[in-house]
């Protein structure tokens, strides 16, 4: 006789509790036992204020000053203010100039360790502070090894008349 089976089989399910539990331990290992990126802080040396007043003396012939205008423009020039012409240039563009002056300077050096070229860095008001990150970012990337010097409260005369007549503070 032939016999009718009506009862139904149930659809076969499968647990996935063990493997969920096994995926957000091995996360939390892999998260735990991992080393982040540390931050790199680039050295800065912003002049003390002299006790008479007066600045020490920064060798000229070593030294390049960098003026931050606005709109991403930088001027900068070598040696004294007033006694060479500013070269006004995009922040896309410092990089060459700083590189060609480190040459220049080592090599009327003798490529003296101890006698590298000095930038100084006069961010204005109308410059940002990503112009300023841009420029230590060139500076590390020229591989200039002395420390910049930051000097945002002495743009002399001189720098100021020039910045005013090309529209850049």
């Amino acid at each position: 006789m032939a016999e009718l089976n009506t009862s139904r089989k149930a659809a076969p399910r499968v647990d996935l509790t063990a493997m969920v539990d096994l995926a957000f331990l091995l996360i939390t290992f892999f998260m735990l036992t991992t080393s982040l990126s540390k931050p790199i802080a680039m050295d800065i040396a912003k002049p003390d204020e002299p006790e008479d007043g007066h600045q020490g003396p920064v060798p000229a012939s070593r030294s390049m000053t960098i003026l931050l205008g606005k709109d991403n423009k930088v001027a900068w020039y070598m040696g004294e203010a007033g006694k060479s012409s500013p070269v006004i240039e995009g922040i896309s563009q410092i990089r060459n100039s700083i590189i060609r002056n480190r040459n220049v300077v080592a090599l009327k050096n003798n490529n003296d360790a101890k006698k590298t070229l000095f930038i100084i860095v006069k961010p204005t008001g109308g410059s940002s502070y990503k112009n300023f990150v841009d420029i230590m970012d060139e500076l590390q990337i020229a591989k200039i090894t002395a420390a910049p010097a930051i000097d945002d409260d002495h743009i002399t005369a001189e720098e100021q008349s020039f910045l005013k007549a090309h529209k850049l503070l």
